[in-house]
């Protein structure tokens, strides 16, 4: 049995998850043989994932979304490889509880981040964006690698995407040397482009507190912003900003497109092949994925649904574990998910399911082992 799932946002890690579903497994039929392969498509809970693969933890302070200091933790493995998880240095969980800053919040720790990566001897970096609470487009980022940007009086632009809009000058010739030898690998599951309809500031801003009025400033600041960077590097920059990818993560994905020469691949295929699952898969018979919500979005992208295509591909039934299921079956089915088991369904009151959710998951683990493997 290889148990390759996701976190469940809020409840559990992606190696509890693994954690409890084994135990619920082996009370069912006790000496199975099972292995884990706690996955993460680049957002949050991407360096969890590593550090449970074997990756080193690599604890430093940097600047926080609103300018407070944070402390951040990138993972290391021997062979230089990094991993760095942009929402560990300016992600929604470092805002205070129901406080935003749409206009306001800056990239710039993760910047700090990736020089930290750099200073520890990484040569090869998988960049995982998501859970930001940023749309500075990778402003903040640049800035902390060694870029200048300027408004009409020569003065550094304010921090955030709003302040953008000043933009009149920007200036990547003193970016860390170290960027250009360094292969950089953009891991995301969002496939945007940087600005309208389907951009950063329109499909995500809200999710960051961004008001319509907010939104709307954001799309223009960003576009500017993309304007200035191809004067300032020439005419790919737009080719970037409409990218998949670009929008990423309020648009640091462009950032890193322009300004890193990142390549940008999708979130779960990276983390993968970084995590070492193809070995593991060689070796099952029998693959159990999941994370905290089925919904369409699973469907996109994410972590059980690469996890699923995978297994399948190499001819493994898949189930699913999750928190709760907003898939019919034959979405699930299409996916290669034969069947899913849900929290909710052994206990429906969200609060108490997410509270209690590793003894739930034990059981509905055992409950599983019971109707495939007894």
């Amino acid at each position: 049995m290889l148990i390759a799932a996701d976190k469940f946002k809020g409840s559990l890690t992606a190696a509890e998850v693994a954690g409890h579903v084994t135990a619920g497994l082996r009370r069912a039929v006790p000496g199975l043989t099972v292995s884990a392969v706690p996955v993460a498509d680049g957002g949050d809970g991407t360096t969890q994932a590593a550090v449970a693969a074997g990756f080193a933890p690599q604890r430093v302070q940097v600047t926080g979304p609103t300018g407070v200091p944070v402390t951040a933790t990138f993972a290391l493995r021997g062979d230089g490889t990094a991993v760095v998880e942009m929402a560990e240095a300016s992600g929604l969980q470092h805002l205070p509880k129901g406080v935003f800053a749409p206009l306001t919040a800056t990239t710039y720790g993760t910047g700090e981040l990736l020089l930290a990566a750099l200073d520890a001897g990484a040569t090869s970096i998988v960049f995982g964006v998501g859970g930001s609470a940023t749309t500075d487009g990778g402003a903040g980022m640049l800035a902390a690698l060694g870029a200048r940007f300027l408004d009409a009086d020569g003065e550094p632009v304010a921090p955030g995407g709003g302040p953008l809009r000043d933009l009149a000058t920007a200036d990547l010739s003193g970016l860390d040397p170290r960027l250009a030898k360094t292969e950089i690998v953009l891991a995301s599951d969002v496939d945007n482009p940087l600005t309208g309809p389907k951009g950063a500031p329109a499909v995500y801003g809200p999710q960051k507190g961004a008001s319509e009025e907010d939104v709307a400033t954001l799309d223009a600041a960003l576009a500017h912003y993309a304007e200035v960077l191809a004067r300032a590097v020439g005419p790919e920059a737009a080719e970037h900003a409409l990218a998949p990818g670009a929008g990423a993560a309020g648009g640091i994905g462009f950032g890193a497109l322009v300004g890193l020469d990142a390549v940008f691949r999708p979130g779960i295929d990276v983390m993968l092949d970084v995590l070492g699952f193809a070995p593991a898969l060689a070796q099952a018979t029998f693959v159990i994925t999941g994370e905290g919500s089925l919904d369409a979005q699973t469907l996109h992208g994410k972590a059980p649904a690469g996890v699923a295509a995978a297994a399948r591909a190499a001819g493994l039934d898949v189930v699913a574990v999750c928190g709760r299921l907003q898939l019919p079956q034959e979405a699930l089915a299409a996916a290669g998910i034969r069947r899913a088991y849900a929290l909710t369904d052994l206990e429906p009151d969200p609060a108490r399911c997410m509270a209690e959710a590793g003894p739930l998951l034990e059981r509905a683990a055992e409950r599983l082992a019971r109707d495939f493997l007894v």
